[in-house]
This record gives C-alpha cells, structure tokens and sequence, in this order.
C-alpha cells in the first residue's frame, strides 16, 4: 500500500470517480460513486507503489474500482442511505 492510500481504511465512506483503465474507454467511462472502502490495494506486487487502488462497495453492492487519489473520506451515511455493505 502508497502512502496515500493510507489515509483511507476498510469501511471509510467514500465519494469520487471510478477508474477505469485506459484500454478499456471506449466502451466504458469512468462513474461518480459513493460507498464504502471495501479493500485497498489491488493485490498485485508493484502495482500499488505506481497507482493506489481502492475497492469501493457501492449500494447496490456491486464494487467498483477507483484509484486513492480520486476518492475523498466522507462522512458516514445515516442508517438506512444504503452505502454500508449488506450483512449476510
């Protein structure tokens, strides 16, 4: 994890844009969003230390990825706004 992505935690409400890679704009753009930091970091060695990645889980509970620098700390949503991940 960058040292930017270190201002942000798992189950930080969040709001920004998603990423998406470059490759792929032409069919998709990337989407205001607002969740609920799901994972930071994307997983892979080195990829971290060049783009910060976040996962972000968004209301309808699907996750979507955006980059640290992209996404600000909100305040937490009320209960029942719908930005927390669902319990099973």
């Amino acid at each position: 994890m960058n040292a930017t992505a270190a201002r942000l935690r798992v189950g930080d409400t969040v709001t920004g844009r998603s990423y998406v890679e470059p490759r792929d704009r032409t069919r998709e753009q990337p989407q205001l969003i607002t969740g609920t930091v799901a994972q930071i970091g994307s997983g892979w060695t080195g990829v971290d230390d060049v783009l910060g990645y976040v996962w972000v889980r968004l209301s309808c509970g699907r996750e979507a990825k955006a980059l640290v620098r992209d996404v600000e700390k909100t305040a937490a949503p009320l209960a029942g706004e719908g930005n927390r991940p669902r319990h099973t």
